[in-house]
């Protein structure tokens, strides 16, 4: 299925061939309008590819130029509290692995538990905690998915789930853009509901200071496939019992339309440096 997906869209794509896959989350799709000469494909085309039923998830495939180098966007995901089991949640990562990305920008809304964090504020994913209750690699081992050299592991290490060099590239964009860009730790969870107050000391507790309701597998298995992974999310509430208000979806939804045109700067300012270190030719030399 998986092939065929990717069949599939290879042949939309011509000879586009991006290196870099792009994952926007809530209220973040409008990041796409910034591709110049976009192929855009709607999920419900794509053979066996699961579809989003979720408010600022547009549901679509957005390929083209960013920043004058070829990405591929996937503007909207599926999560599990949809109803999709983990293998359909993590197949359009499947799909992108296929085509050949060598590094992916997964984006997401998350809660604010760490002080200080402000309502729009961009952080850097270090590390994450997975609290879902399922890992996406339980069941037999896939090592078809090793499109790279030392791929494909059955007990893939993840000592650094998110690249240092890519969060380092991501800092020095930032600046450039004018502002500071924190890193944080991601605690995800199975949702809908959102965390109480006593989950939200716990997680802190932990040492989270982020918390949703997706990335988390896609990063597993991005890592599996030997995929680097770069993880920026948007503080779009603050976590239950640090706000005034209660929290809600639409809160998400808004404060990720107020960040979209800055983290559009930021991943066209980032992309051709990203490019830059997943070079075509070095991966040639570590496919197996």
């Amino acid at each position: 299925q998986v092939a065929e997906a990717a069949a599939f869209l290879k042949a939309r794509l011509a000879s586009l061939s991006p290196r870099i896959g792009i994952v926007l989350g809530s209220g973040l799709g409008a990041v796409a309008d910034a591709v110049t000469g976009p192929v855009v494909v709607p999920y419900a085309e794509i053979p066996h590819f699961p579809r989003s039923t979720v408010e600022g998830h547009m549901g679509r495939i957005v390929a083209g130029l960013l920043g004058g180098v070829p990405v591929i966007m996937m503007q909207g995901r599926v999560h599990f509290y949809e109803g999709y089991s983990p293998e359909e949640v993590t197949f359009p990562l499947r799909v992108l692995g296929a085509l050949g990305i060598r590094a992916v920008v997964l984006t997401c809304a998350a809660g604010g538990i760490a002080e200080g964090y402000q309502v729009g504020q961009l952080v850097a994913l270090g590390d994450h905690i997975n609290l879902m209750g399922w890992n996406p690699l339980i069941g037999p081992n896939e090592p078809r998915f090793a499109f790279w050299a030392g791929a494909g592991l059955r007990f893939p290490d993840m000592t650094e789930a998110y690249s240092k060099a890519l969060r380092s590239l991501a800092k020095q964009a930032a600046l450039e853009e004018g502002f500071a860009l924190d890193e944080g730790v991601y605690l995800a969870v199975s949702g809908p509901s959102f965390e109480t107050p006593a989950e939200i000391r716990a997680f802190r507790a932990l040492g989270a200071t982020l918390v949703g309701m997706s990335t988390v597998s896609e990063t597993i298995v991005a890592r599996h496939m030997g995929i680097e992974v770069l993880g920026l999310a948007c503080v779009a509430n603050l976590a239950a019992g640090l706000g005034a208000t209660a929290l809600s979806h639409q809160e998400v939804f808004e404060t990720g339309r107020q960040v979209e045109q800055r983290l559009s700067r930021l991943l066209q300012r980032l992309a051709p440096r990203i490019a830059a270190l997943v070079d075509p030719a070095k991966d040639e030399e570590k496919q197996p």
